[in-house]
């Protein structure tokens, strides 16, 4: 069974921005597509960028990425996209308000440029299997690259991964995010101890640390991925018995029914 107590009801948010006008391309062929002597196909071409406008463009890199961080800071950013938890909601169509009248705005001024903007959400419903599978699986694996961290004594490896499991925790329960703290704390914890030994050149791997990130990863494993244990066979004790050689009928003979796990 998989475990359905891990997820809180949210949002996924699709988000796409776009910058057009402004740039050309164009494209010059240096060598066109062909067979090497080694049997490879082989091209070489040269690209060169015109902007007519620099300041215009810089302007709308700004005014996209403005708009963008409107949407990120009220949302989780996992490997599946943008989560909003539904507690965030009228945030969260604040923050979409804010970034299409930042876009506007630019293209009210702009001569060359076009900012688009565009967001869709969908609804994760708590006992939706599927979403709880994926967050279950992100979380699982970014406390197995906060273990490896530890264990490698990469310090920028244990912050990464501890930063992104605390931004996704925001789409979990209270207890499952409980898990997921006691997690980063200790990894976190043990990451400065990696930083102040290398200071003083006596670096060592925390095992306890470790052991403790991997103990709360296997809150969030998939139980249908668990190795099956085969149950141990009985040894039987040979019995002798008496023979008699009194002939004796046999009735039909039935095969043996094969047990099926469902």
């Amino acid at each position: 069974m998989l475990n359905t107590s891990t997820l809180r009801p949210g949002l996924l948010v699709s988000l796409k921005t776009s910058i057009a006008g402004n740039v050309n391309y164009r494209t010059l062929t240096l060598e066109s597509d062909h067979l090497t002597e080694t049997g490879a196909r082989q091209a070489r071409w040269e690209t060169e960028r015109t902007v007519t406008d620099p300041v215009e463009h810089e302007a709308a890199i700004r005014a996209r990425s403005l708009a963008r961080s409107k949407i990120q800071c009220v949302c989780a950013n996992s490997a599946f996209g943008l989560l909003c938890p539904e507690s965030k909601a009228a945030e969260l169509e604040a923050a979409v308000a804010e970034a299409r009248a930042i876009v506007d705005a630019f293209n009210q001024g702009a001569g060359l440029t076009r900012l688009s903007f565009n967001l869709i959400a969908g609804k994760i419903a708590p006992d939706d299997v599927e979403a709880i599978r994926a967050i279950n699986s992100e979380m699982s694996d970014l406390m197995a690259s906060m273990a490896e961290g530890l264990n490698n004594l990469d310090v920028a490896k244990v912050r990464d991964a501890a930063n992104k499991a605390r931004s996704v925790g925001a789409m979990l329960t209270d207890e499952a995010k409980e898990r997921v703290q006691a997690a980063i704390d200790v990894a976190r914890a043990a990451a400065r101890k990696i930083t102040k030994a290398g200071e003083e050149g006596a670096v060592e791997i925390d095992r306890v640390a470790i052991r403790k990130v991997m103990e709360s990863r296997t809150a969030f494993l998939d139980l249908d991925d668990a190795t099956e244990v085969e149950a141990a066979q009985p040894v039987a004790r040979p019995v002798e018995f008496e023979v008699d050689e009194t002939e004796v009928t046999l009735g039909p003979v039935i095969p043996a029914t094969r047990a099926f796990d469902f």
